[in-house]
Formats: C-alpha cells, sequence, structure tokens
C-alpha cells in the first residue's frame, strides 16, 4: 500500500491566529481539507493518516466526513516537536500495515501540492528506495555569522530547498527513529535531515514554488490567491 502521513499537529503561533494554521478556512474550507483532497484523488494512494493536535480530532473528522475524504483511516496526537510527531504516525501505521508498505511525509499546510509531484515522489522512491521533493535554488546565497555582513557566497547551482513529500519505506522510518532515539538525535524535524545525520543518500524528486508551507498569514493571502486563479489545482 501506500499511505500518507499528514502533520498537522502544529499550534499556529506564527500566523497569530485563534485557531491552528491548518484549521483555517480559505474560500470557507479549511487548510487540511485542501491537502487531503489531493491524496484522496490521487489513484495510486491507498490510506491517509493524519497527526492531529490534541482536541481537534474530531473536527478532523467531521470535516473528513463532510468533504468526503474516505482514505482518512487514522488520526493520532502529535508530540512535544516535528520529530515526535512524525513518529506518533509511524508507530501507529507499524500496528496496520506491512514493512514494504511506501509512507509518504507531507506538511498538512501544504494543500498546493499537486498530482505530479506526488507521482513522481512515487517513482523516484521506486527508482532509489527513497524520494524528497526538492526544488533548485533559484537566489544568491551568502552565509553570514553576525547576521549584518558576508564575505562569503554560496554557488547556488549547488543548492536545493527541499519541501515534502518525503517517502520512504515504513520499514525504513521505523529503522530511522529508532536510531534517533538511540544517538539522541533530536534536532532535526524533516526526515530528510535525519537520514542525512544517519549516513542515507538523499534522492531528490520533483517540487514546486507553488508547493507553499503555510507559516505566516502572508503564506494564508498568497495560497488564497493561487487557488483563486488556479482552480483546478488538485489535477496538476
Amino acid at each position: 500500500m501506500n499511505i500518507v502521513i499528514l502533520t498537522a499537529a502544529g499550534n499556529g503561533s506564527r500566523t497569530h491566529q485563534d485557531i491552528p494554521k491548518q484549521f483555517l478556512t480559505i474560500n470557507n474550507k479549511p487548510l487540511i481539507v485542501y491537502t487531503m483532497e489531493v491524496f484522496e484523488k490521487h489513484p495510486s494512494i491507498d490510506a491517509i493518516l493524519v497527526v492531529c493536535l490534541d482536541g481537534w480530532h474530531e473536527v478532523l473528522k467531521a470535516y473528513a466526513k463532510q468533504y468526503n475524504i474516505t482514505k482518512l483511516k487514522w488520526v493520532v496526537s502529535g508530540g512535544k516537536t516535528g520529530t515526535e510527531s512524525i513518529k506518533n504516525g509511524i508507530i501507529e501505521l507499524e500496528k496496520h500495515c506491512k514493512k514494504d508498505d511506501v509512507i509518504l511525509i507531507h506538511d498538512g499546510n501544504r494543500p498546493l501540492v499537486s498530482q505530479e509531484i506526488i507521482t513522481d515522489s512515487l517513482v523516484i522512491y521506486k527508482k532509489y528506495g527513497s524520494a524528497v521533493a526538492a526544488i533548485p535554488c533559484i537566489e544568491a546565497i551568502f552565509k553570514s555569522q553576525d547576521g549584518i555582513s558576508s564575505n562569503v557566497h554560496i554557488p547556488r547551482e549547488e543548492l536545493y530547498r527541499t519541501q515534502t513529500p518525503h517517502t520512504y519505506s515504513l520499514d525504513k522510518l521505523l529503522w530511522a527513529y529508532k536510531e534517533a532515539e538511540k544517538k539522541n538525535i533530536t534536532s532535526t524535524t524533516a526526515t530528510c535531515t535525519l537520514m542525512n545525520e544517519l549516513g542515507e543518500t538523499i534522492y531528490f524528486s520533483k517540487g514546486s514554488e507553488r508547493n507553499i508551507k503555510v507559516t505566516t498569514v502572508e503564506d494564508i493571502e498568497l495560497v488564497k490567491s493561487l487557488l483563486e486563479t488556479n482552480l483546478d489545482y488538485i489535477k496538476r
């Protein structure tokens, strides 16, 4: 099976809203629903697990019922950190899935992920055994220790910005998070950086500038604008 873990356990402090960002409504629909709909409509995705903020589980299930998200199978509580939240999702899947099942980890607040991005993640996974959505860096990048000045630039041709989904086998993810616990690795929120710290090679799959992660009020406005001008976003 191909299963997606959607992370939706953040409290949304950077959006300065009364409710978590993943439950904010855009055009009268919650952000997390947009994200679930994309995976719901992808023919290769079999099931959805959402790692959810405590107190919002029933709200999420009600939204899934309202918007006919039939692939939502599990809702689990998040942890104190992003790493713990992903681990909670993986541990839950260990109870229900096979070790060679394919797991896509995706930010619940990236609602503009496209069908093409999901498909390419699965293709790259099949070829290399893992996949991380990424895009080339197009800006000039400088390194600074004081945040005021710099005399060191990093060639942008060598730089890639990672997004989600990140795709691995369930067995690989279980191994990685067990190793992180053994080695007391706690500073890696993203699965790809954890894999890198454990000596794994990262293989890039297709990303997009539109695959925005909503973390600020400005991001909400940008996503709203993109949704309004691209009504076929789920088909892309």
